[in-house]
């Protein structure tokens, strides 16, 4: 082999070599402007959920505040006043029985969890996680036992509560919530514990392998409800 050959041979290698070198790099660059960009939009995504977060608190704030001088303008337009103090009071229960103000009483807490997998012997997985249904029938329940007032991972049942599944969440009151599942209820704490008896609806869960929970409690605070309720049919 002449020394022309050797360097072109020489040289081929060397251009090959180059090329494939400046392609590495091209692709290096072409993924870091990628993945560059990828994160400068969910940053950007991160920053409009926390800006209209800190928007939805102020306003929820202000409306706290409007409604705690409404209350006050009410007591002062009350006192001495047999008549509209009834009023009030009717209004108050109302508001109570309605979900719109807070309540504190005597009851029980359920916390529902996902059960553990286990591939040697659960025959069907989804049988583990708590559902839509699970809630509902638990929240059932808790109804037909003289519950007063409900809640689900402080989300405040009221009549137009709606719940349905969302993948491995739940959405409640349109806010989506994941296992596990705090529900609090305020009534009798002996009435509402019966749902723990054999055959009874968390006797069920528990053979189905989802976690289940219950203590009675002499102090449960339930949140009123944070949404609006709008009635379009009733009169």
């Amino acid at each position: 082999m002449n020394n022309k050959v050797k360097i072109s041979l020489v040289l081929g290698i060397m251009c090959f070599a180059l090329t494939l070198g400046i392609f590495i790099q091209v692709r290096t660059v072409e993924s870091s402007n990628v993945e560059v960009s990828q994160n400068y939009e969910e940053n950007n995504l991160r920053a409009e959920v926390l800006k209209y977060k800190e928007r939805y608190e102020n306003k929820f704030k202000d409306l706290e505040q409007a409604e705690k001088q409404l209350e006050e303008v009410r007591q002062q337009s009350t006192q001495n006043n047999e008549d509209l103090e009834e009023k009030e009071n009717q209004i108050k229960e109302a508001n109570k029985i309605n979900g719109l103000t807070e309540v504190k009483g005597p009851g029980v807490i359920i916390t529902l969890t996902d059960g553990e997998y286990n591939s040697e012997t659960t025959l069907n997985a989804s049988l583990l996680l708590v559902h839509d249904a699970d809630v509902l029938r638990v929240i059932n329940e808790l109804k037909n036992a003289g519950a007063e007032a409900i809640s689900i991972n402080e989300q405040r049942v009221v009549s137009t509560t709606s719940i349905s599944c969302r993948g491995n969440i739940i959405d409640i009151n349109g806010e989506k919530i994941g296992a596990p599942f705090q529900i609090k209820a305020i009534g009798l704490p002996e009435q509402l514990a019966g749902l723990s008896r054999p055959e009874g609806v968390l006797d069920i869960l528990k053979g189905d392998g989802v976690g289940v929970d219950l203590k009675k409690s002499n102090n449960i605070t339930i949140p009123k409800y944070s949404g609006v309720i709008n009635y379009k049919y009733i009169k």
